[in-house]
Protein backbone atom coordinates (compact mmCIF):
# COMPACT_ATOMS: atom_id res chain seq x y z
CA UNK A 1 0.00 0.00 0.00
CA UNK A 2 2.60 2.70 0.97
CA UNK A 3 4.41 1.37 -2.79
CA UNK A 4 1.54 1.73 -4.46
CA UNK A 5 1.16 5.72 -2.73
CA UNK A 6 4.17 6.46 -3.27
CA UNK A 7 3.88 5.86 -6.60
CA UNK A 8 0.55 7.81 -6.94
CA UNK A 9 2.25 10.88 -5.60
CA UNK A 10 4.75 10.14 -8.41
CA UNK A 11 2.03 10.14 -10.94
CA UNK A 12 0.63 13.38 -9.51
CA UNK A 13 3.71 15.28 -9.17
CA UNK A 14 4.25 14.54 -12.99
CA UNK A 15 0.88 15.91 -13.97
CA UNK A 16 0.81 19.07 -11.39
CA UNK A 17 4.69 20.08 -12.69
CA UNK A 18 3.27 19.74 -16.58
CA UNK A 19 0.44 22.19 -15.68
CA UNK A 20 2.97 24.55 -14.00
CA UNK A 21 4.26 24.69 -17.33
CA UNK A 22 1.34 27.09 -18.43
CA UNK A 23 1.04 29.22 -15.12
CA UNK A 24 -1.11 31.86 -16.96
CA UNK A 25 -3.36 29.31 -18.12
CA UNK A 26 -3.91 27.43 -14.56
CA UNK A 27 -4.65 30.84 -13.04
CA UNK A 28 -7.09 31.65 -15.85
CA UNK A 29 -8.67 28.38 -15.42
CA UNK A 30 -8.65 28.12 -11.61
CA UNK A 31 -10.08 31.62 -11.63
CA UNK A 32 -12.77 30.49 -14.24
CA UNK A 33 -13.75 27.70 -11.96
CA UNK A 34 -14.32 30.40 -8.80
CA UNK A 35 -16.47 31.88 -11.10
CA UNK A 36 -18.91 29.78 -12.64
CA UNK A 37 -19.40 28.28 -8.66
CA UNK A 38 -20.20 31.49 -7.92
CA UNK A 39 -23.07 32.34 -10.54
CA UNK A 40 -24.42 29.51 -7.78
CA UNK A 41 -23.77 32.07 -4.75
CA UNK A 42 -25.49 34.28 -6.37
CA UNK A 43 -28.82 32.55 -7.51
CA UNK A 44 -28.68 31.47 -3.74
CA UNK A 45 -28.42 34.98 -2.32
CA UNK A 46 -30.66 36.10 -4.74
CA UNK A 47 -33.66 33.92 -3.27
CA UNK A 48 -32.64 34.42 0.05
CA UNK A 49 -33.46 38.67 -0.74
CA UNK A 50 -36.94 37.22 -1.68
CA UNK A 51 -37.77 35.09 0.92
CA UNK A 52 -36.39 34.71 4.38
CA UNK A 53 -36.72 30.95 4.31
CA UNK A 54 -37.15 28.07 2.37
CA UNK A 55 -39.14 24.83 4.01
CA UNK A 56 -37.87 26.02 7.29
CA UNK A 57 -34.20 26.48 6.41
CA UNK A 58 -32.40 30.00 7.11
CA UNK A 59 -29.85 31.26 4.55
CA UNK A 60 -27.08 30.52 6.40
CA UNK A 61 -28.31 26.67 6.69
CA UNK A 62 -28.62 26.23 2.99
CA UNK A 63 -25.05 27.71 2.58
CA UNK A 64 -23.81 25.29 5.20
CA UNK A 65 -25.37 22.80 2.75
CA UNK A 66 -23.99 24.47 -0.12
CA UNK A 67 -20.34 24.22 0.70
CA UNK A 68 -20.70 21.18 1.82
CA UNK A 69 -22.00 19.21 -1.26
CA UNK A 70 -19.75 22.00 -3.17
CA UNK A 71 -16.50 20.46 -1.48
CA UNK A 72 -17.57 16.76 -1.89
CA UNK A 73 -17.54 17.38 -5.26
CA UNK A 74 -14.75 19.79 -5.60
CA UNK A 75 -12.36 17.55 -3.92
CA UNK A 76 -13.42 14.16 -5.64
CA UNK A 77 -13.11 15.34 -9.26
CA UNK A 78 -9.76 16.96 -8.14
CA UNK A 79 -8.23 13.37 -7.76
CA UNK A 80 -10.73 11.08 -9.68
CA UNK A 81 -10.54 13.42 -13.13
CA UNK A 82 -9.04 10.74 -14.60
CA UNK A 83 -12.21 8.74 -15.00
CA UNK A 84 -13.93 11.86 -15.84
CA UNK A 85 -12.21 11.80 -18.77
CA UNK A 86 -11.46 7.59 -19.44
CA UNK A 87 -13.06 7.98 -22.56
CA UNK A 88 -10.33 9.51 -24.48
CA UNK A 89 -8.03 6.65 -22.89
CA UNK A 90 -10.39 4.22 -24.85
CA UNK A 91 -10.59 5.62 -27.96
CA UNK A 92 -7.44 6.55 -28.22
CA UNK A 93 -6.06 2.35 -27.42
CA UNK A 94 -3.82 3.91 -24.11
CA UNK A 95 -5.89 1.77 -22.03
CA UNK A 96 -3.83 -0.92 -23.94
CA UNK A 97 -0.41 0.48 -22.39
CA UNK A 98 -2.02 0.75 -18.94
CA UNK A 99 -3.05 -3.56 -19.10
CA UNK A 100 -0.11 -4.58 -20.13
CA UNK A 101 2.11 -2.51 -16.90
CA UNK A 102 2.45 -4.29 -13.53
CA UNK A 103 0.28 -1.57 -11.83
CA UNK A 104 -3.43 -1.51 -11.52
CA UNK A 105 -5.22 -0.29 -13.87
CA UNK A 106 -7.18 2.29 -11.14
CA UNK A 107 -3.92 3.37 -9.63
CA UNK A 108 -2.87 4.22 -13.68
CA UNK A 109 -6.21 6.04 -14.21
CA UNK A 110 -6.20 8.25 -11.08
CA UNK A 111 -2.51 8.98 -11.53
CA UNK A 112 -3.34 10.23 -15.22
CA UNK A 113 -5.26 13.71 -14.37
CA UNK A 114 -5.37 15.41 -11.20
CA UNK A 115 -7.25 18.76 -12.00
CA UNK A 116 -5.69 21.15 -9.96
CA UNK A 117 -7.66 23.67 -12.00
CA UNK A 118 -11.40 22.47 -9.29
CA UNK A 119 -9.13 24.45 -6.35
CA UNK A 120 -10.52 27.47 -7.84
CA UNK A 121 -14.25 25.81 -6.54
CA UNK A 122 -12.97 24.74 -3.64
CA UNK A 123 -12.11 28.04 -2.29
CA UNK A 124 -15.03 29.53 -2.74
CA UNK A 125 -17.01 26.59 -0.71
CA UNK A 126 -14.47 26.81 2.09
CA UNK A 127 -15.45 30.84 2.15
CA UNK A 128 -18.61 30.00 1.72
CA UNK A 129 -18.30 27.05 4.64
CA UNK A 130 -16.52 29.44 6.57
CA UNK A 131 -19.32 32.28 6.80
CA UNK A 132 -22.24 30.18 7.38
CA UNK A 133 -20.28 28.38 10.42
CA UNK A 134 -19.93 31.55 11.86
CA UNK A 135 -23.63 32.43 10.93
CA UNK A 136 -25.94 29.98 11.33
CA UNK A 137 -27.26 29.63 14.88
CA UNK A 138 -25.55 26.05 15.86
CA UNK A 139 -24.25 24.13 18.73
CA UNK A 140 -21.40 22.74 17.47
CA UNK A 141 -19.95 19.55 19.78
CA UNK A 142 -17.50 17.15 18.95
CA UNK A 143 -20.47 14.53 17.35
CA UNK A 144 -21.23 17.45 14.48
CA UNK A 145 -17.54 18.19 14.29
CA UNK A 146 -17.29 14.57 13.42
CA UNK A 147 -20.50 15.09 10.78
CA UNK A 148 -18.86 17.04 8.83
CA UNK A 149 -15.93 15.18 8.22
CA UNK A 150 -17.93 12.02 7.86
CA UNK A 151 -19.68 13.88 4.95
CA UNK A 152 -17.11 15.14 3.34
CA UNK A 153 -15.80 11.76 2.86
CA UNK A 154 -18.87 9.95 2.25
CA UNK A 155 -19.36 12.46 -0.37
CA UNK A 156 -15.80 12.01 -2.14
CA UNK A 157 -16.17 8.59 -2.17
CA UNK A 158 -19.85 8.63 -3.67
CA UNK A 159 -18.80 10.73 -6.33
CA UNK A 160 -15.75 8.69 -7.08
CA UNK A 161 -18.21 6.33 -7.17
CA UNK A 162 -19.86 7.65 -10.37
CA UNK A 163 -16.94 8.95 -12.11
CA UNK A 164 -16.03 4.99 -12.01
CA UNK A 165 -19.10 4.38 -13.13
CA UNK A 166 -18.91 6.86 -15.84
CA UNK A 167 -15.71 5.12 -17.06
CA UNK A 168 -16.97 1.98 -16.81
CA UNK A 169 -19.44 2.27 -19.26
CA UNK A 170 -16.96 3.40 -21.51
CA UNK A 171 -15.70 0.19 -21.91
CA UNK A 172 -18.79 -0.69 -24.03
CA UNK A 173 -19.76 2.66 -25.88
CA UNK A 174 -16.42 3.99 -26.38
CA UNK A 175 -18.04 7.24 -25.48
CA UNK A 176 -18.85 9.17 -21.98
CA UNK A 177 -22.38 8.84 -21.65
CA UNK A 178 -23.89 12.46 -21.39
CA UNK A 179 -26.76 11.18 -18.96
CA UNK A 180 -24.43 10.38 -16.38
CA UNK A 181 -23.73 14.38 -15.50
CA UNK A 182 -27.49 14.25 -14.06
CA UNK A 183 -26.03 12.14 -11.47
CA UNK A 184 -22.60 13.67 -11.05
CA UNK A 185 -22.56 17.90 -11.98
CA UNK A 186 -27.02 17.41 -11.66
CA UNK A 187 -26.56 15.95 -8.19
CA UNK A 188 -23.87 19.00 -7.47
CA UNK A 189 -26.35 21.65 -8.51
CA UNK A 190 -29.24 20.07 -6.94
CA UNK A 191 -27.54 19.43 -3.81
CA UNK A 192 -27.44 22.89 -3.20
CA UNK A 193 -30.60 23.18 -1.13
CA UNK A 194 -31.20 20.17 1.69
CA UNK A 195 -33.32 17.20 -0.48
CA UNK A 196 -36.35 17.42 1.39
CA UNK A 197 -37.15 21.03 -0.85
CA UNK A 198 -37.80 18.92 -3.24
CA UNK A 199 -40.51 16.70 -1.86
CA UNK A 200 -40.09 13.46 -0.06
CA UNK A 201 -40.15 10.60 -3.45
CA UNK A 202 -36.80 12.66 -3.94
CA UNK A 203 -35.14 11.78 -0.36
CA UNK A 204 -36.12 8.09 -0.79
CA UNK A 205 -34.87 8.24 -3.95
CA UNK A 206 -31.70 9.23 -2.74
CA UNK A 207 -31.32 7.29 -0.26
CA UNK A 208 -32.51 3.99 -1.82
CA UNK A 209 -30.79 4.29 -5.35
CA UNK A 210 -27.63 6.82 -5.50
CA UNK A 211 -27.00 7.57 -1.75
CA UNK A 212 -26.59 11.46 -1.60
CA UNK A 213 -29.28 11.81 1.33
CA UNK A 214 -26.96 9.53 3.61
CA UNK A 215 -24.36 12.38 2.81
CA UNK A 216 -26.23 15.58 2.60
CA UNK A 217 -29.92 15.29 4.16
CA UNK A 218 -29.51 13.10 7.39
CA UNK A 219 -26.31 14.50 8.51
CA UNK A 220 -27.57 18.12 7.96
CA UNK A 221 -30.56 17.22 10.12
CA UNK A 222 -28.35 16.13 12.41
CA UNK A 223 -26.00 19.03 12.46
CA UNK A 224 -28.93 21.48 12.73
CA UNK A 225 -30.72 19.76 15.83
CA UNK A 226 -33.70 18.43 13.63
CA UNK A 227 -32.56 14.88 14.46
CA UNK A 228 -31.13 13.46 17.94
CA UNK A 229 -30.05 10.10 17.18
CA UNK A 230 -26.36 9.69 17.09
CA UNK A 231 -26.66 7.33 14.35
CA UNK A 232 -27.00 10.18 12.11
CA UNK A 233 -23.22 11.00 12.56
CA UNK A 234 -22.40 7.96 10.60
CA UNK A 235 -24.31 7.45 7.99
CA UNK A 236 -22.00 9.65 5.39
CA UNK A 237 -19.72 6.24 6.16
CA UNK A 238 -21.93 3.99 4.74
CA UNK A 239 -22.15 6.21 1.46
CA UNK A 240 -18.48 4.64 0.85
CA UNK A 241 -19.98 1.05 0.50
CA UNK A 242 -21.43 2.81 -2.87
CA UNK A 243 -17.92 2.18 -4.16
CA UNK A 244 -18.45 -1.82 -4.04
CA UNK A 245 -20.68 -2.12 -6.87
CA UNK A 246 -19.25 1.16 -9.13
CA UNK A 247 -15.94 -1.30 -8.83
CA UNK A 248 -17.70 -4.10 -9.67
CA UNK A 249 -19.16 -2.68 -12.64
CA UNK A 250 -15.14 -1.44 -13.22
CA UNK A 251 -13.99 -5.36 -12.71
CA UNK A 252 -16.92 -6.52 -15.42
CA UNK A 253 -15.75 -3.73 -18.04
CA UNK A 254 -12.23 -4.31 -17.72
CA UNK A 255 -12.58 -8.24 -18.58
CA UNK A 256 -14.99 -7.46 -21.45
CA UNK A 257 -12.75 -4.52 -23.00
CA UNK A 258 -11.80 -4.50 -26.80
CA UNK A 259 -8.85 -2.62 -27.88
CA UNK A 260 -10.57 0.60 -29.93
CA UNK A 261 -7.83 -0.27 -32.41
CA UNK A 262 -6.21 3.42 -32.26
Amino acid sequence: MKQKWRLYCHYVSIVVRGMMQYKTSLLLTTIGQFLVSFNVFLGIYFLFGRFHQIRGYSYSEVLLCYAVVLMEFSLAEIWARGFDTFSGIVKRGEFDRILVRPQGEILQVLGSKFELTRLGRLFQAVVVFSYAVCTAQIQWTVGKICTIVFMLVGGVALFSGLFMIYAALCFFTMEGLEFMNVLTDGAREYGKYPLDVYGKVVVRLATVIVPYALTQYYPLQYILGRAGSPAYIFLPLLAALFLAPCYGLWRFGVRHYKSSGS
